[in-house]
Parts: C-alpha cells; sequence; structure tokens
C-alpha cells in the first residue's frame, strides 16, 4: 500500500504520459501489484467523479487531452502559412485546442477539411496545446457548396450559383438545417453520387433571401471565402486604442492645409495634400503628401495585425464595405478627419518648374487637416462655381495644387506611362438595395491630380527605402507575355490599326495605337485588349519595375487604412528612420517576423487581392443582371467584346453589362471559331464575327442571382445574319491549303469592313 501514488503524482503522469494511461500501465508505472490496484482502481474512480480524469476506451486521461494518436480534421493554413487542425470528434465543453500540423518535405498538401491520422505531443508554443505529425491522411476535405435551395417531391435539393455550371445536390431530410425552399445556403459535399447522378450535400448555413437588399454583396463574400468578421481580440484592440493627439515626437504639420480629396460617399480619408510655391526655385512646387499613420495603432504580432494580414486589403461593394481594420480604426481613429489632429507619415516632395522631382524627405507628424472634399466639389471650384466650403480655400490651396500638378503632368507626359482609357461604372441603389441606376463615372482633373501624387510619393517611398537598405514590398508589374501582345497587334490589324513589330516592347508604344484608336469607335475594343494583354501585378520583396507607370522602383506607401502592403512600407520607413511616436518607442517598425515572412506575405495579399477583385466583379454582374431583369426581351445596342468556340460576348452601350450569344442561336450553319483572330466564321454565309463589330441584340435571359445574361443577336454591323438551309453539323471538310487561305481571305475581309 505505501507504494500508491499521490493524487498529485497520478495526475502528473497521466499528463506527461498520455500514451501509457489504462489502469494496467498505471499500476506498472508506480509498481502496483496483486491486491494493492483495488486502492488504485478506488483513487482513479474518485479523480473521474471529481471531473480530474476521465476515461477514454481503456485509457485515462485529462478532460480537454487528447490521445496521443487522433483523428483530426485540417481547419487550413492561416496567412503565415501556417497549418492547423481540429480534433474530428470533441466531447468536452471546453475549447477546442489549438493544433499546429507540421509536414515534412515529402508528405502530400493537405486543404481546408481533409481529416488525418495525426501524432500529437503537448507544444509549449504559446496559443497551441499541440504539436501534430501526420501518420496518413484518411480522407479529403468536402467540398464547399453556395446555392438555392430547393425543396422538391423527391427530398431537398441545392442548385448551384456558379454561372453556367448547372450542378446539383441532393440534401437529406435531416441534413437541410430548417432550410426553407427559395433560400440561399452555404453547404458542404458529403457522398458519391446517388442513382440519378447528383452528390450529396448538408446544409451548414442559412444565408436568407436571396433577392433580399444586400444578399448580392453576402454572395460574393461566401463565395469567394472573404472573412467579414472580426475576431474579438481584433476588436478589442481596436475598440481599446485612444487618439494620438500630440506632436511629441513627430513633425508638427498642423500649420500645413493638408486637405483630402476623396469620393462624395467616402467614409475613412488615408490621403491629404497640400502643395506650395518653392522659394528657392523659379516656377518650382513643394508638395506635401500626409498619409494616415496606420502603424501607430497595428504593431506587429498583435491579434489586430493578424486580422488585417488576413483580410490583406478592404473589399468594396456597392452596398457595403468588408474593411481591412475594424471601423474604430478605419473610420475614426486612423481617418484624417476635418479639424481633428491625427497622426501622419509625410512626404515633402520638391519639383521644379519642368514638374520633375528634384528632392524628397519623410517625416513623422501630426497635422489638422482643413477641409475633407469631393472630387466633384474640388473640380467645380477649379472651373469656377466654388461652393462655401471651397470659395476660401480656392486661391490659398486649390490653385497652388492644381499649378504643381500641371507642371508634375507635363512630366509624367515625357515618362509615357500606359495611358488607358477605360470608363468605370457606378452602380447607385435605392434605400431598399435595388438599383436605382447605371451610369460611367466621370473621368476629372481632380482625380488624375490625387493619382499622380500618390503615385509620387509611392516612389519616393520605394527610393528612400532601397537607399536606406531596408526590406520592403515592391509594387510590380512585369512586362507583358509576347504572345499576348501577338494577339493584340491581331485585333488592332483587324480594327484598321497597327502595332509596330521588331521593337522593344514599351508603353510609348502601346499608347500609340491608344491614340489611334482615339475617338474611334473601336477606342474602348482596343482600350479593353491592351488591358487584357497586360500582366498581373502583385506584390514581392524583389524589385521587378512596374512596366505600366514606366517606372524602375515602386511601392505602395499611400493606403494603409486598406491595404496591408501599405502599412509593411510604413513600417519599414520607421524602421529605416528610427523613429518613435507610436504606442510604445519602436514597437511600431517593421519587425523581424514581418522580414520573415516577407516573400509568404507578398504572395498572401497578391491572392487576397485577385479575390476581392473577382468578388467586386462578381458583385457588379449581379446588379446588373438584377437591373435589367425585368426588360428582359428589351433590344439593346452593344459591341461584341469577346469570342469563343462556344459564342459570343456583346458589351451592352448603355450599362456596359456583358452577356453571351450563344453559338447555337446564331443560326442553322456551322461557325468555325478561329482563337488567333479571334473570329466565328459561318461555313455556308461565310459571314465574319469578330471583336468590335457593332451588335444589336435581344435580352433572353437574365439570372440576377449568378448574374448571367443571354442576348440574342438581331444584327451585326447594321445586317442581319444570312440564314443557310442546312441543319447544324459536322463542318464542311477542306483541304488543308483552301483552310488557311479561307482564314486569311477572312481577316482580311475583317478588316476592310471595320476600317473607317
Amino acid at each position: 500500500m505505501d507504494k500508491l501514488p499521490s493524487k498529485d503524482a497520478l495526475l502528473a503522469w497521466i499528463r506527461e504520459n498520455p500514451g501509457e494511461t489504462s489502469k494496467r500501465e498505471l499500476a506498472r508505472a508506480f509498481g502496483i501489484k496483486g491486491a494493492d490496484r483495488i486502492p488504485l482502481k478506488r483513487m482513479l474512480k474518485e479523480l473521474e467523479e471529481s471531473g480530474e480524469i476521465r476515461k477514454d476506451g481503456k485509457h485515462i486521461r485529462e478532460p480537454g487531452a487528447l490521445p496521443p494518436v487522433s483523428v483530426l480534421r485540417v481547419t487550413g493554413p492561416d496567412s503565415a502559412g501556417d497549418l492547423w487542425a481540429e480534433p474530428a470528434q470533441w466531447d468536452s465543453d471546453d475549447p477546442l485546442p489549438r493544433i499546429l500540423v507540421h509536414l515534412r518535405a515529402a508528405e502530400p498538401a493537405l486543404g481546408e477539411g481533409d481529416r488525418i491520422l495525426a501524432r500529437l505531443s503537448p507544444s509549449d508554443a504559446e496559443g497551441v496545446a499541440y504539436d501534430a505529425r501526420l501518420i496518413r491522411r484518411i480522407g479529403h476535405g468536402p467540398r464547399k457548396v453556395l446555392g438555392l435551395y430547393r425543396q422538391t417531391e423527391a427530398g431537398g435539393r441545392i442548385l448551384s450559383l456558379e454561372r453556367g455550371a448547372g450542378h446539383e445536390w441532393t440534401v437529406g431530410a435531416g441534413e437541410r438545417m430548417g432550410a426553407q425552399d427559395g433560400e440561399l445556403v452555404e453547404a458542404e459535399q458529403t457522398g458519391p453520387r446517388d442513382r440519378l447522378g447528383l452528390h450529396r450535400a448538408r446544409v451548414t448555413a442559412r444565408l436568407g433571401d436571396p433577392s433580399a437588399p444586400k444578399s448580392v454583396s453576402l454572395i460574393a463574400i461566401h463565395a469567394h471565402g472573404i472573412p467579414d468578421e472580426f475576431p474579438p481580440e481584433a476588436l478589442a484592440q481596436a475598440e481599446a486604442a485612444r487618439p494620438i493627439d500630440s506632436a511629441q515626437g513627430r513633425d508638427d504639420l498642423r500649420h500645413l492645409p493638408l486637405i483630402t480629396i476623396d469620393p462624395s460617399d467616402a467614409r475613412d480619408h488615408d490621403d491629404a495634400v497640400c502643395a506650395l510655391p518653392d522659394p528657392a526655385v523659379d516656377g518650382g512646387h513643394i508638395v506635401w503628401v500626409a498619409i494616415a499613420d496606420v502603424a501607430a495603432y497595428v504593431r506587429p504580432g498583435t491579434a489586430l495585425d493578424d486580422a488585417g494580414r488576413e483580410r490583406g486589403n478592404s473589399t468594396y461593394f456597392p452596398d457595403r464595405v468588408v474593411p481591412m481594420l475594424p471601423e474604430a480604426l478605419s473610420a475614426d481613429l486612423c481617418s484624417l478627419h476635418e479639424g481633428v489632429d491625427r497622426p501622419c507619415i509625410a512626404v515633402e516632395m520638391k519639383l521644379d518648374a519642368a514638374g520633375r522631382k528634384t528632392a524628397h524627405r519623410f517625416v513623422r507628424g501630426l497635422m489638422r487637416s482643413p477641409a475633407a472634399l469631393a472630387y466633384e466639389q474640388v473640380q467645380a471650384a477649379i472651373d469656377g462655381r466654388p461652393d462655401d466650403a471651397t470659395a476660401d480655400l480656392l486661391e490659398p490651396v486649390l490653385e497652388p495644387l492644381w499649378a504643381a500638378w500641371r507642371a508634375a503632368n507635363a512630366a509624367r507626359d515625357k515618362r509615357q506611362p500606359l495611358n488607358l482609357d477605360l470608363p468605370e461604372r457606378r452602380i447607385v441603389l435605392a434605400e431598399d438595395g435595388s438599383v436605382r441606376s447605371v451610369a460611367f463615372r466621370d473621368r476629372l482633373d481632380a482625380h488624375r491630380l490625387i493619382e499622380e501624387f500618390m503615385i509620387l510619393a509611392n516612389v519616393c517611398a520605394a527610393e528612400t527605402l532601397e537607399r536606406k537598405h531596408t526590406p520592403l514590398l515592391y509594387r510590380v508589374h512585369e512586362e507583358p507575355d509576347p504572345e499576348k501582345i501577338e494577339a493584340l497587334r491581331e485585333t488592332a490589324s483587324a480594327a484598321g490599326l497597327s502595332l509596330a513589330k521588331g521593337q522593344v516592347l514599351t508603353t510609348k508604344s502601346l499608347n500609340r495605337l491608344l491614340d489611334q484608336a482615339a475617338g474611334r469607335d473601336e477606342a474602348e475594343l482596343i482600350n479593353l485588349s491592351v488591358l487584357r494583354s497586360m500582366t498581373q501585378a502583385y506584390y514581392a520583396p524583389q524589385n521587378f519595375g512596374h512596366f505600366g507607370l514606366s517606372l524602375r522602383a515602386y511601392a505602395h506607401f499611400t493606403s494603409p487604412i486598406r491595404r496591408y502592403a501599405d502599412l509593411i512600407v510604413h513600417r519599414a520607413l520607421i524602421a529605416a528612420h528610427g523613429w518613435g511616436g507610436g504606442a510604445g518607442k519602436h514597437r511600431d517598425k517593421l519587425s523581424e517576423l514581418d522580414i520573415e515572412r516577407l516573400d509568404a506575405t507578398a504572395e498572401w495579399i497578391s491572392a487576397t487581392e485577385r479575390r476581392s477583385m473577382q468578388a467586386e466583379r462578381d458583385t457588379t454582374d449581379r446588379y446588373l443582371a438584377a437591373y435589367l431583369a425585368d426588360r428582359v426581351g428589351s433590344e439593346f445596342a452593344g459591341r461584341v467584346s469577346g469570342v469563343a468556340r462556344f459564342g459570343l460576348f456583346v458589351k451592352l452601350d448603355d450599362t456596359g453589362a456583358d452577356g453571351l450569344v450563344p453559338i447555337g442561336t446564331l443560326g442553322d450553319e456551322y461557325f468555325h471559331h478561329d482563337r488567333d483572330a479571334q473570329t466565328l466564321m459561318g461555313d455556308r454565309s461565310g459571314r465574319i464575327i469578330g471583336l468590335g463589330q457593332r451588335a444589336l441584340v435581344r435580352l433572353t435571359e437574365a439570372q440576377a442571382v449568378t448574374g448571367g445574361l443571354v442576348f440574342e443577336l438581331l444584327e451585326l454591323e447594321g445586317e442581319s445574319l444570312p440564314r443557310a438551309s442546312r441543319p447544324v453539323g459536322r463542318p464542311t471538310r477542306r483541304a488543308p491549303g483552301r483552310a488557311k487561305a479561307k482564314r486569311i481571305a477572312a481577316k482580311k475581309k475583317l478588316k476592310r469592313r471595320t476600317r473607317p
């Protein structure tokens, strides 16, 4: 009996040896034999009744403890690339333990929802309960489904919201989570195909009426996995933040007339500008750009920082914004509100009379904006129509800004950045969330002024950090792929324009093409084609230049409220200058963790940017489809904007909406698709359908939930399509030489038709 351990010793053994906790193993560990096992069993019974241990089959564990070999469900990687998991089964009322999965190089990549058998060991890392090593994967993660729930006589169905997919899933009676017919739901695929060829799924979330106000953007948020709720810790940190209204440790910039110029409905103001004549240079200008000092509030390694990095950027919809940071910061403490002291990081730039930047310097300051103005308001003042807010600012503030911008714009014209002219759609919603109107935003000089000064400030940030040998994230835009440029050359040729061959491609040569198209019917087509030929801009710790802006080095510095890349650049500037001024001296500079994961951050936020762009585009398509839904049967003028083997796309003139004309509706003849020339050619009529041609279409279908529009082609270039008598079938076989000659003739014919 002397060998009976104390309760504390017994609990310590169970805790430290999770793989050896059966009654027999415990008795062996403490040298207990024969009748002495009865008091041990009694002690274990008492510990179980008091809740200090629990039985797990033959093994005994602490409450909330997992066996050393467990089945886990992978919850997915976080923004830092770490892979996390949770127990596949969890019977405790305690919070789920955080399990960090460590994969070896040869082991398979795991995704969200994968089930794995793993060996666990308690972790010493803060916030991590267990470290897991993969034994084997025992199941792949369920496919996520977003769709409409339909209740039929045969049971529940989910119809996919993916445009043109036509997918369906069956839902068992006990797996619909109370979903009602016509409701928007989120689900996961749970089983193989049934006898009808449909997969099974179970509803995991009910999202409500898909036609209700704000459901349009909600669909995009869920479909693209955009986080729209902040962790409680991040919200608590944002709410606990206090204004920085002291200039101690900062440059006092409150004497400068730094005004904000934003859209009229902007909720946050993260940049302010002013300009002054340079007394030291005849015709020179001093331009100040001040940016909200977000780094003073969002420090590396905090919950706020993790939440901002996970989102990567703010996402903007017509009815809502999913901000990168909680509103306590984005719409308040980090917003440069009128008449309020705000911390900032500012750059002073000196321009000569020709608009060339001759010098610049960064400061960490405190500013107070005298006015928060809208683009239209400022433009009206410059055009001679000032209002009460701009009348007193016109001569001392606005006119010096315009003078500096005209000089900077002249220097910009010499640099020759890519000069695309693409109209931006503006969707205006009524109070009930329905679309009131669709129009195109005016492109004002006020927009160009802010854009040019922000570009100059971003260049200064990249140059300063390079000079100080400080790590940063560049905004990279590489040269276009030669194959895409060749396709652009084909499109230009078909429109009677030219893009010269045999020379190094520059933005200047592309601008010459855009100038040729200006004022012609093909102008929008050529601008879109040039845009499509470009590579996707992205973030990288290495500098590969910015082709589109014709700049050697470029970084994003001017929008840290809505872009994580800018926050990293702000931290780099703080580190490079050795500034204090945050919530704790030097705690807001670029950290070792920031530097260590710079490559991962660049890749991650490039992906979140693409995610937001696609979500915003899908939402716009859905709003346009909803706007046009009650006009099915109406006729619209437009232009062919895309050609594919399954049909052609037409962009409408008045709304910019894109819709599909299925190839099966073009007539009773076979249409050959020439991918290189981007044309369809009727094998009987010889009719050529190509990019940029004028079209009259009838709207036959508008699916607000998916954003899909379907058109019937009525006229092309003012003529009706000829109808062949032969039914659609396989194309007429031609000798290869004849087919090639016919394609060349078709291109020449299309070129003649589109030539003015």
